[in-house]
């Protein structure tokens, strides 16, 4: 599920609707026999090629037009008070219902026209995700705040590149139509940084740059947007820093010579990495995630010393790198539940900070099970009747699927909430280790 679906208000009549004229007919020339030469209810078929004009095209309201002045036609169900005039005068609001019907019938084949451009533009701009990009399965959901929009002011990409697969889920400022531009902006800029830049510091700076030179090129000066950047780096290598400062939700050990560090839950650094409260990670025991080369597990799913033995989902550990621009952690859900990761926020992208003041990506060692899964504000925001926000880490189900994951979690949110007002975009990623 990538966009939710949505059908162009009024574009194709009811059943219901097309089928009024026709039961009117009936009741109408049923009541007339039932009734007294007094009453009157000829007026009544004046209206239905009208009506049929608004359920039918031109042959539609033509036939139904027809069928009235036949059946008028024929003593036996023609009325008395019914003059030639009367026949007359509905065989001209017919003629006039049909024209109308052709006319409508045009209008809307022009809007057609239109929507199906309009798609094919925004579906360039924000692509339909493939459920795989390279090792990572994808699952996502998006939907604009204006109703008949696909893109609006939030975006997510996966891309591949030298460096690993990345992905980007962003909030530009504002929402709808308006934003649109921003989006794609951003997105050629994140799509180019993929294949060039080696450390997602350097894919946010280039954002960053995007957005600032947009900014004085239309004299806007609160031009921002937030960020999450993932990247799942290629086997044995990547960008720098890739053992430090590693975080996931349990405890696990360090590399020789460390012990575990500290987030959600610990996870040790590389090679020669330094513990800090060693034994914190242990309160976690039992998700899913591992330690670094050498470390001890506590808690985790290790199958022996150094977590290099056998595992239940029988895959080694997984890693991903997260940088945050101003944008909400992502959870982590696995068997035991969806956990926040905890991790540091740089500034928005947009003031110009980024190369400067970006905190260093977080490393998460995940076991192949879990699915990362990242969102916009437009569903943490989100308010029931009473006004509650939607929390979404207490109320999301484990799921090995992302697109499961994120169905399950859009059918969660739109009962939770009923009418959303903002644009909405969940991304759901789960390596497969073994490709």
């Amino acid at each position: 599920m990538d966009r939710v679906p949505r059908e162009l208000p009024g574009a194709r009549a009811p059943h219901w609707l097309r089928a009024l004229p026709w039961a009117l007919l009936v009741v109408v020339e049923t009541a007339q026999f039932l009734t007294p030469e007094t009453v009157q209810l000829g007026f009544v078929f004046a209206v239905l090629p009208m009506l049929a004009s608004l359920a039918y095209g031109m042959a539609g309201t033509l036939l139904v037009s027809t069928a009235i002045m036949l059946l008028l036609a024929l003593p036996e169900a023609r009325a008395e008070h019914i003059s030639s005039g009367d026949l007359l005068a509905l065989g001209l609001i017919g003629a006039v219902s049909t024209l109308l019907a052709w006319v409508r019938g045009r209008r809307n084949a022009q809007l057609v026209t239109v929507r199906t451009v309009a798609e094919a533009a925004q579906y360039a701009v924000l692509p339909p995700l493939p459920p795989r990009v390279g090792p990572v399965r994808c699952g996502a959901l998006y939907q604009a705040a204006v109703h008949t929009a696909l893109v609006g002011g939030d975006l997510y990409d996966v891309q591949p590149g030298p460096y690993g697969v990345r992905a980007v889920v962003a909030d530009v400022k504002g929402h709808g139509l308006g934003a649109v531009s921003t989006v794609a902006a951003l997105l050629g800029a994140f799509r180019e940084a993929v294949l060039d830049e080696p450390e997602l510091a350097g894919v946010a700076a280039r954002m960053d740059r995007r957005l600032v030179v947009d900014a004085a090129r239309r004299e806007d000066e609160e031009l921002f947007a937030t960020a999450l950047l993932l990247e799942f780096p290629t086997r044995g290598g990547g960008g720098r820093g890739a053992g430090e400062g590693a975080e996931a939700l349990a405890g696990t050990g360090g590399g020789p010579g460390g012990a575990g560090a500290e987030a959600l839950a610990g996870t040790g650094g590389g090679p020669g990495g330094a513990g800090a409260e060693a034994g914190r990670g242990a309160e976690a025991g039992g998700a899913d995630v591992v330690g670094g080369p050498g470390g001890a597990g506590a808690g985790a799913e290790a199958g022996g010393p150094g977590g290099g033995g056998p595992r239940p989902d029988g895959g080694p550990p997984v890693e991903a790198r997260l940088l945050s621009c101003g944008h909400p952690p992502p959870f982590v859900v696995g068997r035991a539940g969806a956990r926040e990761v905890a991790m540091e926020s740089g500034p928005p992208l947009g003031l110009g900070l980024t190369r400067s003041a970006a905190p260093e990506p977080l490393t998460v060692a995940l076991e192949p099970s879990c699915v990362l899964l990242a969102y916009t504000d437009g569903v943490t925001e989100a308010r029931d009747a009473s006004g509650r926000f939607y929390p979404l880490g207490e109320r999301v189900r484990p799921e090995r699927e992302p697109v499961a994951l994120v169905r399950a979690v859009w059918r969660d949110l739109s009962a939770y909430t009923g009418e959303i007002a903002d644009d909405v975009a969940l991304l759901a990623l789960r390596v497969d280790p073994g490709e």
